[in-house]
């Protein structure tokens, strides 16, 4: 018996009793729909472990900042090389570039152990160059004033300032017998070296009343004497240390007039015989020699001969000039 092909009553569930059950499909969802998935996958107990053999993370590096940094308290600080401050120690002039030609200072070398304080210049030095400033009052009226002059190095850098310290009376009456007192200074202003010159005769009809040079340094301690010798052919002098005992030397020529060239002045051995050093007269050219008495002088002694006979042989350089080549009213 073949099963009906009437449709099944209602309440069956869909089958015809002895025959086949129909397909039972797919449940309707329930009320309100499928419930969100609980959670996803658990993790697994105690975390993902480590990877073995992987590379190390970095260490040392510091965490990061969180938000806006700022400048530290109190500005950044200079990186490392920068000099001293204003505190430290100061080797070159201030307010110029050191060396050059540019009329910068010389920088102070380390003084010896027996360098009087102020002569460290003269330790690495053995050529000084000796300018003597133009006074245009002076050169236009003859009327004396005080000489002003400014010392360098064969570099051209500065080492001293020197200026003479007499009154108006002295200078224009007794012209270039007078006696002064001259003050070299550092750039500081410090007086290093104080240089004293008697009043006394140039003549060589007295020998009794010669002219000399005191040098001290610093002012009041006597570093040596400069002391001109009685002579009938040409200018003779001794360079003393402080004990009265001739070191050097010095003998000019017969003829001191500087015509067109330079006149120079020996600086001898204690014997006289050998020469170690000169004081030249610079020619300055003839507008300069005719109308003003502002000379150029050179000096250059031996470089390692003692820094204290060094200031005396500066000493002796504008006793020299003092002596042979300062016109009275530029005459």
């Amino acid at each position: 018996m073949y099963p009906s092909t009437n449709p099944p009553p209602p309440g069956s569930h869909g089958y015809t009793p002895g025959g086949y059950p129909p397909p039972q499909g797919y449940p309707s969802p329930p009320q309100g729909g499928y419930p969100p998935p609980q959670g996803g996958y658990p993790p697994p107990q105690g975390g993902y472990p480590p990877s073995q053999g992987g590379y190390p993370p970095p260490q040392g590096y510091p965490p990061p900042v969180q938000g806006y940094y700022g400048p530290p308290p109190g500005g950044y600080h200079p990186p490392g090389g920068y000099g001293p401050g204003p505190g430290g120690p100061i080797t070159n002039q201030p307010g110029v570039q050191p060396g050059g030609m540019d009329g910068g200072w010389m920088s102070i070398p380390q003084g010896g152990i027996n360098c009087p304080p102020g002569l460290e210049y003269l330790t690495m030095i053995d050529q000084l160059l000796i300018k003597q400033k133009v006074e245009i009052l002076e050169a236009l009226t003859g009327f004396e004033t005080k000489n002003k002059f400014t010392i360098k190095n064969s570099l051209g850098q500065k080492v001293y300032l020197a200026v003479e310290d007499s009154d108006c009376c002295t200078r224009n009456i007794c012209g270039p017998i007078r006696p002064f007192e001259m003050k070299i200074l550092d750039n500081y202003k410090n007086e290093v070296i104080h240089l004293h010159r008697p009043l006394a005769c140039d003549s060589c009809c007295f020998p009794c009343c010669l002219q000399s040079m005191e040098v001290y340094a610093p002012p009041g301690n006597l570093l040596g004497i400069v002391q001109q010798e009685w002579s009938l052919c040409y200018p003779s002098f001794s360079v003393q240390n402080a004990a009265g005992e001739t070191v050097l030397r010095i003998e000019g020529p017969i003829c001191t007039m500087s015509i067109c060239g330079d006149v120079e002045f020996k600086i001898l051995s204690r014997d006289g015989e050998t020469q170690v050093g000169k004081i030249s007269k610079q020619w300055s050219g003839v507008m300069r020699e005719m109308f003003t008495d502002a000379d150029y002088f050179g000096v250059t002694f031996p470089l390692d001969l003692d820094v204290k006979m060094k200031a005396v042989m500066l000493g002796a350089c504008f006793l020299i000039d003092v002596m042979f080549f300062e016109k009275t009213n530029n005459n």
